[in-house]
């Protein structure tokens, strides 16, 4: 058993690792962060950047933790975060399906996280090696719940201003300077 749980835990986590540094870096034909922070823009996320920089970075670290069995509850809400989001506002209109562009990948993603959460990274992990193995249901539903509550908080918070934009839209906000 030790050995698959490593092997699912390093495989997802490396690929969540991957999403993340096309995000960020551009690397694995992904768009770097101006072209991921163009991406979100047309979401509504503004400043895209920003944004682009919060995604590329919860994925990275948190499929780093996952890979590793490290903090394993901590990267399991980083990912389950990061999915939520983007089946919220990429993929739930399009449907389950992944050829339509919806939400089956993301979904699978986030029940093996969580699964493995559940049950523990593996006697091959950080977190194994640190003795730590009390693992269970309460364990993976803390994670879920911080990376729903994550995923919430960037949404409203991109919601916040995008209307803080509607009221002010950039022609009528005066330009900073130094002394303002």
């Amino acid at each position: 058993m030790g050995l698959f749980r490593l092997l699912a835990r390093t495989t997802i986590g490396l690929l969540v690792v991957g999403h993340g540094t096309q995000k960020l870096f551009g690397w694995f034909g992904g768009g770097g962060l101006e072209g991921t922070a163009g991406f979100f823009e047309q979401l509504g996320f503004r400043p895209g950047r920003r944004y682009a920089l919060a995604a590329g970075a919860a994925e990275a670290g948190g499929g780093l933790l996952f890979a590793l069995g490290a903090a394993t509850p901590l990267g399991a809400a980083a990912v389950s975060g990061s999915m939520i989001t983007a089946i919220k506002t990429v993929h739930w209109e399009k449907g389950v399906w992944v050829s339509a562009g919806g939400y089956e990948y993301n979904l699978v993603l986030l029940a093996a996280v969580l699964g493995l959460t559940e049950n523990g990274p593996g006697k091959w992990s950080v977190d194994g090696a640190l003795g730590r193995s009390h693992w269970g249901t309460g364990w993976a539903l803390a994670a879920l719940s911080a990376g729903a509550a994550g995923s919430a908080a960037v949404l409203f918070a991109a919601e916040h201003e995008a209307e803080k934009e509607a009221e002010h839209p950039a022609a009528d906000r005066e330009p900073v300077t130094a002394t303002s």
